[in-house]
């Protein structure tokens, strides 16, 4: 994801690096998400983890499951869960579209960056996500590791 040049509030809190390893990404969307307010200090601070996390639909809502948000240290009596299930913001269009992507046959939602976007406020790109196989993952890192290959190549020119 760039960051925008001119746009100071834009800042990635956290990615999930292994997602496009383990899963093949079919297609992605930006979802709000509820937080309470010792959640974004934390967030602000930067601690958080969103590896072992994913989304899921349950009676009609979108929720992130496993997501760490470190605890902040100032909030005396408003403190925070951990690893509380969080409620996602998306339209009704898309909601039912993600619950039909994740009845079909092996597909998952993965969340695959959280961010501040442009306005200060806290976003999480979901990616709908097929798993990948081990004969998947090391035709990807082949492809992969050729296109290395082939830069270097051109680059020394032999």
């Amino acid at each position: 994801m760039a960051k925008p040049k001119t746009d100071p509030n834009y800042k990635v809190i956290a990615e999930n690096r292994r997602a496009r390893y383990d899963y093949a990404i079919e297609d992605d969307l930006e979802c709000g998400i509820i937080l309470e307010g010792s959640e974004v200090k934390s967030l602000r601070m930067g601690g958080s983890n969103i590896a072992e996390s994913y989304a899921t639909v349950d009676d009609g809502e979108l929720w992130l499951v496993n997501g760490y948000i470190a605890p902040y240290k100032q909030a005396k009596s408003f403190k925070h869960e951990e690893r509380r299930r969080r409620k996602l913001l998306v339209s009704r269009k898309e909601l039912a579209r993600l619950w039909n992507a994740t009845n079909r046959k092996g597909m998952t939602l993965v969340p695959l960056v959280m961010y501040f976007n442009h306005r200060g406020m806290v976003k999480i790109k979901i990616g709908i996500a097929k798993g990948k196989k081990n004969h998947d993952k090391r035709a990807t890192e082949a492809k992969r590791d050729w296109g290395r290959q082939k830069a270097r190549l051109l680059r020394h020119g032999e």
